[in-house]
């Protein structure tokens, strides 16, 4: 029972993962260092698809569901799973490469947004930086105490 809760388990942190390649970069709207941990992964997601090889998270799953006396599976995640919702039937590599198109392209968008987003509302920028910088102390300074100072009673 317990690998099979597991191969489920990875079947979500899957499903995950390709939401973060995809709309990943609009979470940088919000949060700018995102686009450092984005990036790489958004690369990766790419690579898979042009290229074709094998996510490492697959063959684990497939691992796990022998485990559980389940049959794995042939292919990747994504024809397992995906193809029958996302991809049309009679999928070529040329449609598959223009999907791959098509996320980077979301991405770029996402990036692009942020950046105007930036532009448009500076005003919340500084002020998010300078919220940042309020609870963290400057360099070579030691932490302030928070805490309000304590009146004598009497």
């Amino acid at each position: 029972m317990w690998y099979r809760v597991a191969a489920e388990a990875v079947v979500v942190v899957h499903l995950l993962f390709i939401g973060f390649v995809v709309f990943g970069s609009f979470l940088t709207w919000r949060w700018p260092k995102v686009a450092w941990v984005h990036i790489p992964v958004a690369v990766y997601g790419a690579l898979v698809e042009f290229i074709g090889f094998t996510c490492p998270l697959t063959p684990l799953e497939n691992y796990l569901r022998h485990r559980a006396g389940e049959t794995g599976y042939r292919g990747g995640f994504i024809a397992h799973y995906l193809v029958r919702v996302i991809y049309p039937p009679g999928l070529t590599r040329g449609m598959q490469a223009g999907l791959g198109v098509l996320v980077l392209l979301i991405m770029v968008g996402g990036y692009w947004g942020a950046a105007l987003h930036r532009r448009r509302h500076p005003a919340s920028a500084r002020a998010d930086s300078a919220a940042r910088q309020a609870r963290e102390p400057a360099a070579g300074q030691p932490a302030r105490d928070r805490r309000e100072p304590t009146r004598p009673s009497g």
